[in-house]
Order: C-alpha cells, then structure tokens, then sequence
C-alpha cells in the first residue's frame, strides 16, 4: 500500500492524546457517606470492572477513528499492476467494422459499447496522456497521437465503415512495437485473419465487446441460372441464403426489386448453421444495366438484409465469319439479328486480322484448307482465349486443320452415309434453359460425317451410334459436317438456332461480374476505346476517381475501400456510361462467431496480451484504475472513522 500524502502520516502521533487521557483521569473524587458498608466491597469490585471494559472499549473506538481518519487524509491505495510503455502514450484500435452493430444489450449496439469504453480510457487517464485512435478506415487522424479533447471530438464522429480489417492488417497500420495498445472488438473468427506472432514488446490490452446470442442470415451468393445470357432469352436468379446461428429461421419473406420496381417474393425456412436456396425468374424484356436488390427482414442484425447486384445485359456481340465464296450463308442469317449481334463476314481473300482482338466468337464456314497466314491469325486469338466454331468445307485438309486444334486424331471420312442425330443430354449445362419441355418425342436433323476425331462422351450432339457431331474442345467447337444441304439438314432444323446462340453467349469475354465486395481490390470495365485524358469516375451517393490504368480493352480500377459503401456505381467516361457495378459488405462480416477471452489471448500468440472484463462500463472502469491508475483507498478509511465515531457515541450512550 502506498500514499498519495505521506506527510499527514505525522498526525498519528494523535493518537497519544487518547491515552494520555485514559492513563490519567483528572476528574475529582467525590466523597459519600454510606449507612451500611456490609455488601459495600463486593459492589464495588463488580463496578470497576464493567467499567474497566468500557473505558477500553471507547479508548479503541477513539484511536481507531484518529487513525483511519488521518489515513483518509493521506489518501492511500494499492499501486497499479501495469505501467505504460513509450512514456505515457496510448494507441486504442476501435472495431468500428458493421458486425459491430449487433445489440449487446436491449437499445445498445456493439459500437456504441466500443465508444463508451474509449471513453472511460481518456478520462481515467492523466491529462498528460496522449492518445492514437484507429478505426478501420484507416484515416490520417490516426497518424499521431492527439490530446484528450481531440480524441473526444473524434469519438463524436465515428461512424461504422464498410471495411473489414484483418488483426494483421492493424498491427502493421499501428507500427510502432513499444506502445500499449488497447484493441476494442468483437473478435470475430471470420474476419481475424491468420493468428499472429508478436513482438514481445507489444502490450496488447484486448477489450472484447460480447454480444448476445444471436442467429444471422446473410447473403451468401447470387448466380444466373445461365451465366452465357443474350438479351430476351429465359433465365432465372439463383440467390443462396446462409443462417450462422443456433435457432432456426422459419418463414423468411425476401423481395426482388429491379430498377426500384418489386419483380417477386419468396418465403423459406432455414435451419440452424446451413443455408438454402431460392430462385426467381427473370423477364426476357431486360435489356443494358439493370439494378437488381434482394432484400429480407431479419432481427436484430440488420446490416446485412440488403443486397446489391446488377443485371447488365451484353451489347452486340462481335460475330465474324470467314468462308471461302461470298455468298450468303446459314450463319450469316442466323446472326442476322443486329439488336444482339454485330456480324462481319470474310471470304478467306479479303480477312480483316485487326478485327480478331474484338470478336466475341469467330466461325469458320467451309473452308477446306488453312493456309500459315490464317492459322498463325487464328492460333493467336485461340490463344487470347478466343472462342471459335468450325463447320469444314467438303473436302477438308485434316492436316492444316490437325496444327491449329492440336488434335491428331482428326481425320477425314470418306463416303459416309447420313446418320440421325441422337436426342440432347437435358442435363447438359449447354442445353439449360432452351427447351421448355423435356421429351424425347423430338425429331431430330441428320448428316452426313466430313472428318471424325474419336469418341467424346461428353459431345454436346452426337450422332445414334454415340459418335460426336459437336463438341467443344478447348475453346473451339468442331462439327462433324458442313452446313451444305448436301451434307446435313441441320442449318434448317429448329434446334439450329438456340444452339448457335448459345456457342454465341459462350463468347461472351466481358467478364461482368453481378456483384463485387468491398475487399475487391480491381474492378475490370470493358472499354473499347478512351478519347482524351479524362479519367474514369465511378459516380454513385458520391463521385470518385479511383486510380486507374488501361490494358488492352480493359481499363482496370484501384478501390478506395474506404471511400466506396455499398450500393450502385456507373463508370462513366465523359458522357458515355462503360458499366454499372454493384459493391456488398464483405459476406464474413455477417459471420457472427467470435474468439472466446481465451481463444483471443492465444490467438494473438504473445504473453504480454492480456483481456480486460469488459462485461459492463462500470466493471471496465473500474478494471482500467486497478491495472494502471491503483486502488484508492481513502473512501474506505474515511468510512471506517465515521463508523469508530459512530461506535464510540454509541459506547458512551448505551453501555451502562
């Protein structure tokens, strides 16, 4: 125990003033005169001690009220069991990620709790103490350490961020070993990242912020049924929602909205820690962007009940044809279509090479021969991951054709006969969505085999003895025929144009992705061509102009995480919109589950991390004075002389 003011300790030399008086009591002797003195000395005995007892029992009282009183005036305590490093300055990490806003209390969210603990660390604290606080924005006022009325007025401006940050990631932001760091989370497993090893300077103060046992359904992804979608085919969103708790959800009502407009609802039951699925279909008249929001109602975490996507619909998809006569062609009627196709067609005297880099799909169209100048052209754009289909001339050169696929085993065949196609696989991925009914009372076309390449179980059409009629291989489609009436009815058989607008979709390289995450670091948007040096923005609840650089068609986009929140942006390039680009909460900020007190401490792998009661503000605080301020004890000396006081008052009054 030690003193704030030791020099009051000279007033004990009070306490001789008590039993100065006892030893010596100068009250004068009264003389009586008594009648009979036969029971006299016997009474006598008996009153000196019953007096004796109480003299002794008032003579402690005093000095104990004396005493504890000059002990409140030198105020004593218990001293501090921890002391700070780096002269007297704090570094507070405050989680202030979404996950935070579930109640740990009824009415007090997690952030709400972080701040109050803050708080108590800047007014317990001497005035001289100089505070960092780091909130995963990662923002310049963490870069020093500011004074209490500074922190005070940044504590009034937090707000959540839509950043989740590893433990990884703070330490590196904190870098500086010898500070003592008081990290306020919720220590999530999900979001913690992988345990760390610290220096064994590090003065880790970890203040868990518990919350209530609670279930939480999130968003766990949102797909096309068919990825591969050409504007005013059927398709339907495949949405997979996940329940990470113990308590199942029962009758969860979500909504479809598109472009603001409710499009459908659903209801599902979820069980305890598993997920469902739940699908709704689309309308064949969507065309270019298009808003998508899945909403839910679940309580009481609610940050994660909206989820934002986009239905952007392909442009004209670049079609090129190259055949051997200039005349018109099945496929150049096929993809006649000029809302959903931007169709060139070649002969192979007159190829365009440049208009290769742009082609969603290139289609070779009985060409008997490729000549070194095609096939390196053709090889290049296979290479860039280029999608091609082949339907051979009627009397191929296997050899030319063998270099470009890098398939040894095609070979020509002479004088086959017609052959009936077999009926489709219907579970075939390719053939999703194209067929409303499932029979095999179908007619289907024949034809008659140009070249053959062995069997192919996995063909997409075959002939009824299994061999291939189409297959994919790689990224080329070979048929086994021409499209010559000669040879196949299949150019003029109702199951000729789904196919060759699904190869078509399959080209599609825009690489739109629905949804991105806020942890995404690049965001890819197709650009044909970029006019000037105006930067791209994204322009959303605010503008931005992310860092940017242009690779090819491509210009690739640098997130500012801690700019960008959910919801939608358009890129846009001066006038012209280049996409739009939905951003989500990262899907393990929903994940709930955290470090037990024990599982936080050895995650952080370090013997100098230790983990604060932080049950209640007023059991923190409380922690806070004994680890690092002491334990005062001057209320309790000053109460315990009130009660000698009291004791000796009552002594004195009672006690015959």
């Amino acid at each position: 125990m030690s003193f704030n003011y030791p020099q009051f300790l000279w007033a004990l030399t009070a306490l001789a003033i008590p039993i100065i008086i006892h030893l010596f009591n100068f009250r004068r002797t009264t003389r009586i005169f008594f009648s009979n003195t036969r029971f006299l000395k016997q009474v006598k005995q008996e009153t000196t001690q019953k007096r004796k007892l109480k003299r002794y029992l008032i003579l402690a009282s005093r000095l104990l009220f004396l005493c504890f009183l000059v002990l409140a005036f030198a105020q004593p305590f218990l001293p501090a069991r921890e002391h700070l490093t780096s002269q007297r300055n704090l570094t507070i990490y405050l989680d202030n990620s979404y996950s935070m806003s579930a109640p740990v209390q009824e009415k007090i969210r997690g952030l709400d709790a972080a701040t109050t603990y803050v708080q108590e660390i800047v007014e317990l604290f001497p005035a001289e103490t100089r505070f960092k606080l780091l909130t995963n924005d990662f923002a310049p006022f963490s870069n020093s350490f500011k004074s209490k009325s500074e922190i005070v007025d940044q504590l009034s401006q937090i707000k959540f961020s839509s950043t989740a940050r590893t433990a990884a990631e703070v330490i590196k932001r904190i870098n500086d070993s010898n500070s003592t760091v008081f990290w306020i989370s919720d220590f999530q497993q999900s979001t913690f990242g992988e345990p760390l090893v610290l220096d064994s300077t590090w003065q880790i103060r970890l203040v868990p912020v518990t919350f209530n046992t609670t279930s939480n359904v999130y968003v766990d992804s949102v797909y096309l049924a068919n990825p591969f979608i050409i504007g005013g085919e059927k398709n339907s969103i495949q949405v997979r929602l996940r329940n990470s708790g113990p308590k199942t959800i029962e009758g969860l009502v979500s909504r479809l909205t598109i472009n603001g407009v409710q499009a459908a609802t659903s209801s599902v039951t979820i069980q305890p820690n598993s997920s469902v699925e739940t699908a709704f279909d689309l309308s064949g008249s969507l065309r270019g962007n298009n808003k998508a929001l899945f909403t839910f109602s679940d309580f009481p975490v609610s940050f994660d009940n909206e989820f934002y996507f986009t239905l952007n619909y392909a442009g004209r998809l670049r079609i090129i044809e190259l055949k051997s006569q200039p005349t018109l062609t099945y496929v150049e009627q096929v993809y006649g279509n000029k809302q959903l196709f931007d169709f060139k067609s070649y002969t192979t005297a007159n190829v365009d090479y440049s208009a290769f880099a742009d082609a969603n799909l290139v289609v070779i169209n009985g060409i008997n021969q490729i000549d070194q100048t095609l096939g390196a052209a053709l090889q290049q754009y296979l290479n860039n991951q280029g999608v091609m289909l082949v339907f051979p001339g009627t009397e191929p050169e296997v050899q030319s054709y063998r270099n470009l696929f890098a398939l040894p085993t095609l070979t020509r065949v002479a004088g086959a006969s017609r052959m009936v196609l077999d009926k489709p696989d219907f579970r075939n991925p390719f053939f999703e969505n194209i067929f409303e009914e499932r029979t095999t009372a179908v007619s289907m076309p024949a034809a008659q085999k140009t070249w053959e390449w062995g069997m192919d179980r996995s063909a997409i059409l075959s002939f009824q003895n299994g061999q291939p009629f189409l297959s994919k291989i790689n990224n080329t489609y070979i048929a086994a025929s021409s499209l010559t009436p000669e040879a196949t009815d299949f150019a003029t058989h109702a199951l000729f144009v789904p196919v060759m607008y699904r190869v078509a979709a399959t080209g599609n390289r825009q690489d739109r992705k629905p949804y991105h995450y806020l942890s995404s670091g690049l965001v890819t948007v197709n650009a044909d061509s970029l006019a000037g040096d105006e930067p791209v923005r994204m322009v959303g609840e605010q503008e931005l102009v992310p860092a940017q650089r242009k690779t090819g068609n491509k210009v690739l986009l640098e997130l500012p995480r801690y700019t960008v929140s959910p919801g939608y942006y358009y890129v846009t390039h001066q006038r012209d919109t280049l996409d739009l680009v939905a951003f989500n909460i990262e899907k393990q900020e929903s994940e709930l589950t955290a470090f037990s007190d024990t599982e936080a401490q050895a995650a952080f792998g370090n013997s100098q991390v230790m983990v604060f009661d932080a049950d209640s503000p007023q059991a923190f605080s409380n922690e806070i004075k004994a680890r690092y301020l002491g334990t005062p004890l001057w209320k309790y000396a000053l109460v315990l002389a009130l009660v000698f006081l009291l004791a000796e008052v009552l002594l004195i009054r009672f006690l015959k």
